[in-house]
């Protein structure tokens, strides 16, 4: 849920204080990048996993504070709406068995959210965008009580002058709508992988992770429907960049970039060039002043946590240093436990093998092309034609297969991960690639199946996932 705050509204000195301590932790930040003072203890790992809590009748069921008074699991926490949750694991290193280890501890932690909600007459659903939700559904009303969402809502309404938020989808079929707050945002869960980064090669895993990112949102894809509309194979990503962008409204016009989005380019020489962004370019949302040494860099992480880059660098201060972190958000949340792990095992593979063996990526592979890639992958899944190294062409599916299927099975080898633990996991990614049935492809199918009744769609895909099968197996 990102750092809480104290309050949610602010004078303009609030602003001014927050934005000069901003400006001291990046010039600290910078100072540690450049004399080499980072901490560097190897490749650990970590996730986030979002859900949501959904009734007997297949609806959001805005009960989460109710859920987690059920439960003493500190890992199990809320989200923006009282329909989501958030599902942290330990983090851990990428060395010997460490998915068999992440998939009974992930497991553990869901059904201790499970039983909790269960409590309360509600189940706990791992997908992308709940096809059974509505626009009354997602109210100001359903809003977690914090100061922080508050906060969030209210300065993002401020940046635009209070003119409403408009989304406006182009896919299968089309959607219109404007809304005046930010819970569109709830409508979008997510799995987020967590990846701290070797101080001297920070930059190849992050410019890996966005290369990659093409194939692992339509590896993962499983957002196929929203306010009951076919829209794009993963329609999370342009719900969630419209669902708070502030940037063609922000004053400054060209000098603003987006909230949500792509980035703007790959990282050169370290990490540093998009902290210094965020400083110069992303005006500030949540100016609350932290009683806390600038060596922990509060301020410079609270501003961070409020701009959404698909792939997000991060920085963590702890008793051993400051440590750079990556934090890949683009695959959807679900449909089991199953294939969440093994679309971490296919992206920690495939990142390591790019950033340990691609050192000229960034020039094997444009920007520009990398980004087109990703919404051409979102909008048409593993059929979505892509560039990749030096010129090759073809479908996101045959990528996989063919070149990074291999790449992640030598990453994990080159990291000295047990390849009979990562093996069991990568298949399950191979066979769901081969077979063209994503989670996204599931629910197309079963609606043509069964007709266009989102909440039987949403039950019969609470079933399956029940079973704990990875979705490549689920019938219809």
């Amino acid at each position: 849920m990102g750092q809480e705050i104290a309050k949610s509204r602010f004078s303009a000195a609030d602003f001014r204080r927050f934005r000069q301590a901003l400006k001291e932790e990046t010039n600290l930040l910078s100072e540690w990048i450049n004399k080499g003072k980072l901490a560097d203890d190897g490749l650990r790992f970590g996730l986030e996993l979002e859900a949501w809590l959904i009734d007997g009748h297949g609806s959001p069921a805005p009960l989460s504070d109710r859920v987690l008074g059920n439960t003493t699991d500190p890992r199990v926490e809320n989200e923006l709406a009282l329909f989501n949750l958030e599902i942290n694991t330990d983090v851990r290193d990428l060395l010997n068995a460490p998915f068999a280890a992440l998939s009974n501890e992930l497991s553990k932690r869901l059904l201790n959210a499970q039983e909790a909600a269960q409590q309360e007459d509600a189940a706990v659903c791992l997908i992308g965008i709940l096809p059974s939700a509505s626009e009354a559904d997602v109210s100001l009303d359903k809003m977690t009580p914090s100061p922080r969402y508050s906060a969030l809502n209210e300065q993002v309404l401020a940046l635009r002058n209070g003119r409403p938020l408009a989304l406006n989808i182009e896919g299968t079929e089309q959607i219109s709508t404007t809304r005046t707050d930010v819970m569109l945002e709830a409508m979008t869960t997510s799995l987020q992988l967590h990846l701290q980064l070797p101080a001297d090669r920070a930059s190849y895993y992050f410019n890996a992770a966005i290369a990659l990112s093409a194939a692992t949102v339509a590896a993962a894809a499983n957002s196929p429907y929203f306010f009951g509309r076919r829209l794009w194979e993963e329609t999370r990503i342009p719900v969630f960049e419209q669902a708070v962008a502030v940037t063609q409204l922000e004053p400054g016009g060209a000098g603003t970039l987006a909230r949500v989005g792509f980035g703007s380019g790959y990282a050169r020489d370290s990490l540093l060039d998009f902290f210094i962004e965020n400083r110069q370019h992303h005006p500030v949302l949540l100016p609350m002043l932290l009683d806390t040494p600038h060596e922990q860099l509060a301020h410079l992480r609270l501003h961070n946590g409020t701009i959404w880059r698909w792939n997000r660098p991060l920085v963590e201060t702890t008793e051993a240093g400051c440590q750079l972190r990556l934090e890949h958000r683009v695959m959807a949340a679900g449909p089991t436990i199953s294939d969440v792990i093994a679309n971490a095992a296919f992206f920690y593979g495939a990142v390591a093998e790019l950033a340990e063996s691609e050192k000229r990526l960034i020039e094997r592979l444009p920007f520009h092309v990398a980004e087109q890639n990703f919404y051409r992958a979102a909008r048409y899944g593993l059929s979505a034609e892509v560039e990749w190294l030096d010129g090759w062409y073809g479908t996101v599916r045959e990528l996989i297969l063919d070149k990074l299927l291999p790449a992640a099975r030598r990453g994990l080898a080159r990291a000295a991960v047990n390849m009979k633990d990562a093996g069991e996991h990568l298949k399950v990614i191979e066979q769901r690639v081969a077979s063209g049935q994503t989670g996204a492809a599931w629910q197309a199918n079963w609606v043509a199946k069964h007709g266009h009744d989102m909440q039987a769609l949403t039950l019969a895909y609470l079933e399956q996932s029940r079973s704990g099968k990875p979705v490549h197996t689920w019938q219809l």
